[in-house]
């Protein structure tokens, strides 16, 4: 990312969660940060204790990262 301001737009209680909303991002043309201390991948339980997870954007995509992030989650059609 650039020199653009960044903003968290949502925080996860897992690594997992918060790599899947950055790919929704992603596929959207949105680019994010996925941030979380966890001791260098030592520690992850310190992340959940910490702050969390964090999905971080450039602050003028911030509204649409969140629009898209509290989409309810579809089912595959059969």
């Amino acid at each position: 990312m650039d020199d653009s301001k960044l903003v968290v737009v949502h925080t996860f209680g897992s690594r997992q969660d918060a790599d899947l909303a950055a790919s929704a991002l992603a596929a959207a043309d949105i680019e994010a940060i996925v941030r979380a201390d966890t001791g260098g991948g030592m520690q992850p339980s310190i992340a959940w204790a910490g702050v969390g997870v964090q999905v971080i954007v450039r602050a003028e995509d911030a509204e649409a990262a969140r629009a898209i992030l509290e989409q309810p989650a579809r089912s595959m059609p059969d």
